[in-house]
């Protein structure tokens, strides 16, 4: 079978077109809608507060249903699922563009969300069928690149949108995208389906865990009562801890527990958590940074743009790479440029010259990128061939699961730097990133030793 060991080159052009096109989409959705808002707030006439819903409803949404995702990708199939995934997310972005109130928004978010996790589950495991083998490492950076550009891009892009059209083009924008990435679904490769059953009892499971962990961090951030967020985190322990027992020794659990036993896989998982932590703090922290300093959103969405625009030139360098350097040293390396960088962000002052921010948002960028793609590879080439989905649906999760605990962090450093003022915090923050960058550095590095 031609797909065994790769699609043909034409066709997998095709299949690498159809993949940027989603994932770029479903990851960018994930960070554009944050600066959009204010104005969503004052046109649906909600707090600002309740507008986070926005966001939370999409991110929660993902979160809870990436694992089970995956495991429906298995069983029929990665295309399959991908494919109704991009069908899905499509109709609710316009449903979102269309919507003229918070409940209608955030419940076509929640639906958004559902098709964005059958996107991202099995991302990364349909890179192992379009690539051949000795081609892995090119394929995940190229992969690499789409993500980290997306979410680097967000608020650029954004800003962009909304200095010409109202917050519904954000979503808008999705539609025709969606519909042109639905034409070209026939470009993927067809994958081996597993013969097990979907699980449901361990899909509940995994949706009351997540949600719970990520309501009680969610809280600690906005200010929910200490014994409130102590009751959710309790919880989520507790439910943990039945759902972990639940999957063991099953064939092929949802929760891929047989995987963890692989060193080289848990430590690349706990590698990509802690450098999404660093980047998820840069990107929340520098905005508040640099309009306390009396810039536009425009301004600052520009001078935040040589991260992105770095991490597209080395993403693919750094595929290439690690077909031939171990992970554990280039990813280590990619992870100190990262750390460095977000030191030299954090010492940067008031009033800084645009260059003065470029080369920093620059070598954090293509350290970022240095890291991601010999760290994803390791990830996916660790995991048994017949278990790609659920590797896949592990590296996903621990690229929210990252970002979603430094957005947290980056609350809980604002409100104890409330009397010292915004910009403050947000320089703490970025120092807080730049150590999560070291200590991922670290983890990577442990590696070598396997």
């Amino acid at each position: 079978m031609t797909e065994a060991d790769g699609l043909p080159p034409g066709r997998r052009r095709w299949a690498i077109v159809a993949q940027a096109l989603v994932v770029g989409m479903a990851v960018l959705d994930g960070s554009i809608t944050n600066i959009a808002l204010p104005s969503i707030s004052t046109d649906l006439h909600i707090l600002p507060a309740d507008s986070i819903w926005v966001v939370n409803a999409y991110q929660l949404a993902i979160t809870i249903s990436l694992l089970p995702m995956a495991s429906l990708g298995d069983i029929y199939g990665y295309r399959r699922v991908y494919g109704w995934g991009i069908v899905i997310f499509t109709l609710a972005s316009l449903a979102c563009a269309l919507s003229t109130s918070l409940p209608m928004l955030a419940i076509a978010r929640v639906i958004q969300g559902f098709g964005a996790a059958g996107v991202m589950s099995v991302n990364t495991a349909l890179v192992r069928f379009i690539f051949p083998r000795a081609e892995l490492g090119r394929g995940i950076g190229l992969n690499s690149l789409v993500v980290s550009v997306a979410t680097a891009a967000g608020p650029s892009i954004a800003a962009g949108i909304l200095t010409v059209a109202p917050w519904p083009y954000l979503f808008f924008l999705n539609v025709p995208i969606g519909l042109i990435a639905i034409a070209m679904i026939r470009t993927l490769p067809a994958t081996p389906l597993a013969t097990h059953p979907f699980d449901w009892r361990s899909a509940a499971l995994n949706a009351a865990v997540f949600g719970l962990f990520i309501a009680g961090v969610d809280g600690i951030g906005h200010g929910q009562s200490a014994t409130f967020v102590a009751l959710e985190l309790i919880a989520a322990v507790a439910v943990g801890v039945v759902f972990v027992r639940s999957q063991l020794g099953m064939r092929a659990p949802i929760l891929p527990v047989e995987l963890f036993a692989i060193p080289a896989f848990s430590l690349s998982v706990l590698t990509s958590v802690c450098s999404f932590v660093a980047a998820s703090m840069a990107f929340v922290s520098m905005p508040f940074m640099f309009e306390a300093g009396g810039l536009s959103t425009v301004e600052t969405g520009l001078l935040i743009t040589p991260w992105p625009v770095t991490s597209a030139i080395m993403a693919p360098i750094a595929g290439r790479l690690s077909d031939k350097i171990p992970a554990g040293k280039l990813g280590g390396l990619g992870l100190l440029v990262l750390g460095v960088g977000l030191f030299a962000v954090a010492s940067l002052p008031d009033h800084p010259a645009w260059w003065d921010v470029a080369w920093r948002m620059a070598m954090c960028g293509g350290g970022f990128a240095l890291f991601q793609a010999p760290n994803n590879r390791l990830l996916i080439a660790s995991t048994p061939r017949e278990r790609s989905g659920a590797g896949s649906g592990v590296l996903s999760s621990a690229r929210l699961l990252g970002q979603t605990l430094g957005a947290a962090l980056v609350a809980v450093t604002f409100g104890f730097t409330q009397a010292q003022g915004v910009a403050v915090g947000a320089h703490l923050a970025i120092l807080i990133g730049a150590a999560a960058a070291m200590v991922a550095m670290a983890v990577s590095l442990l590696r070598l030793r396997l």
